[in-house]
């Protein structure tokens, strides 16, 4: 499979940062299978560090080894994956033996609708019935060293 990170720098050996923002699914190393959501959080990022230009890093990844790692896989957003990016967005711990966490990323046109969940201003129901429609893209986070030294690079796209 082709995996792309998006960021204000070229990244041709991932690492994993020990201080990270709270993000959907905790500490990790984020990539999306989808180049369109990938030049986005490029973009993004550069434009936040007021740079220029950012960088879409590829990647490929075996299936074979992909399928030999634990992986924690939300198909489309449900209580259980609410539970989890909302609680990582909070900062409270949902760390367990994980190499790699997949599932739909909460962007810009999501985020309202989770923070009003987060604020109890609406339940699971209402956050899932509201979110089900958007066409939420994935993303994959690689939260061990054993599944980051599975990605190999494979170039760089400037944006």
């Amino acid at each position: 499979m082709v995996l792309y990170h998006g960021s204000n720098v070229s990244v041709p050996a991932p690492i994993l940062l020990k201080n990270q923002r709270e993000l959907d699914f905790g500490r990790g190393f984020y990539t999306t299978s989808d180049l369109e959501q990938a030049s986005k959080w490029a973009k993004r990022t550069a434009a936040r560090l007021k740079q220029k230009d950012g960088f879409v890093s590829v990647y490929e990844l075996n299936d074979a080894d992909f399928a030999g790692l634990a992986v924690l896989q939300f198909t489309k957003p449900a209580q259980e994956w609410l539970r989890f990016v909302a609680a990582n967005r909070k900062g409270e711990p949902t760390e367990a033996a994980w190499d790699v966490v997949v599932g739909p990323v909460a962007n810009d046109q999501t985020m309202p609708v989770l923070a009003l969940y987060m604020d109890g201003m609406y339940d699971e129901e209402e956050t899932i019935k509201r979110l089900l429609p958007q066409k939420l893209k994935d993303q994959y986070t690689f939260k061990t060293e054993k599944a980051i030294r599975l990605l190999a690079f494979r170039e760089v796209i400037r944006v």
